[in-house]
């Protein structure tokens, strides 16, 4: 077993001219809880979509579970974004993503994200579609669909992004207690600007021009 779940050597990543991330390092042991506060535009969402293995560094090396090319990254980590991520399709296709996943392995996703009773409710159940861009379901219920999404994947490092920011308080509240389930026994790296969403457990860094400094 790798020591540590995630290792950043010397990263860094530029948007054409415009450089985001210089000379980065972060290590996180496995089970460890991290959190990643900044300013709007400072990189924190480019780092993610590097953990993520999603983008490439420009340089230095990018280790996720011991992986290092990003088709094997992927296979490691669970993403939860700010944004709605749902594909035009049924909540069980949101929820499985092509994979074959049992009925009852679904309800527990279900359950665990807080949305079995309203999916439940639904005329069509799992097989009802969420629309274009999931426009056919609230901010609150497409964030439970990705958290449930990621406990069906069962990966060992799990990635959220703003995941509370865009809902009123007591949906917020009703995700944190679905992302509380999904987090327990990973490794977390939770990227936002409210540190007030994050347990004591949480390792805190701040994110500025690019470099990460204990917060």
């Amino acid at each position: 077993m790798c020591r540590y779940a995630i290792e950043l050597s010397h990263i860094s990543f530029s948007y054409e001219q415009n450089k985001i991330l210089e000379d980065l390092s972060l290590k996180v042991r496995q089970g460890e809880h991290v959190g990643i506060l900044g300013d709007s535009g400072c990189g924190k969402s480019t780092l993610l979509k590097l953990l993520a293995g999603l983008y490439e560094a420009d340089g230095g090396t990018v280790l996720i579970a011991g992986k290092k090319e990003p088709r094997r990254i992927r296979e490691q980590v669970a993403l939860v974004m700010q944004q709605n991520s749902l594909f035009p399709l049924s909540v069980r296709d949101n929820i499985s993503c092509g994979h074959t996943i049992s009925e009852k392995q679904l309800w527990e996703a279900c359950e665990g994200a807080s949305i079995a009773g309203w999916i439940a409710s639904l005329p069509d159940g799992l097989d009802t579609c969420v629309g274009e861009r999931g426009n056919q379901v609230s901010g609150g219920q497409a964030q439970r669909i990705q958290i449930a999404r990621a406990i069906c994947k069962d990966a060992p490092v799990i990635l959220l992004d703003e995941p509370v920011s865009a809902l009123d308080q007591e949906t917020g509240q009703s995700v944190l207690r679905a992302l509380h389930k999904l987090t327990a026994g990973k490794t977390v790296v939770h990227v936002t600007h409210h540190p007030e969403t994050l347990g004591d457990m949480y390792t805190l860094y701040h994110m500025e021009g690019g470099r990460l400094t204990r917060a």
